[in-house]
């Protein structure tokens, strides 16, 4: 199975609680902060969600 580099770029400072709470799903605090997801549905939904915040890159 495929994996998805994510990474956070914009600042969660004032962002709506939601967004807030899916990037920490994400395992994504701070700006900078990066992490290896799979993927799948539930990732794909969640970077839907708060791509306005992310750079994505796909591993294969």
């Amino acid at each position: 199975m495929a994996n998805i580099n994510i990474k956070l770029v914009k600042s969660l400072n004032g962002r709506i609680a939601k967004h807030i709470a899916t990037a920490e799903s994400l395992g994504l605090r701070k700006i900078g902060d990066t992490t290896t997801q799979p993927d799948n549905p539930q990732t794909r939904g969640k970077i839907a969600k708060i791509g306005y915040l992310l750079q994505v890159t796909e591993e294969k």
